[in-house]
């Protein structure tokens, strides 16, 4: 019979609520310091989610992370 087929997990589901806040702000080219603000959170705890996103996502910059999102037709 087989298995039953899965869909397809979104590559983003491996992120943390939060990780996809600070991914959504990276990926529209906002600077760590206004991601901080916005999200009331240290910069340096941007820059953890920044390295964590960028590991998951298995991308290298900001420029990689921005076309991976925008090809996945999560911004419209």
């Amino acid at each position: 019979m087989g298995q039953p087929h899965q869909p397809e997990a979104s590559p983003f589901s491996v992120l943390t609520p939060r990780e996809r806040d600070v991914m959504d702000y990276v990926a529209r080219g906002k600077p760590n310091k206004i991601i901080a603000a916005e999200l009331g959170v240290s910069q340096r705890t941007v820059e953890a989610h920044r390295a964590r996103i960028f590991q998951k996502m298995q991308v290298r910059n900001a420029v990689e992370l921005a076309h991976r999102v925008l090809s996945s037709g999560r911004f419209s």
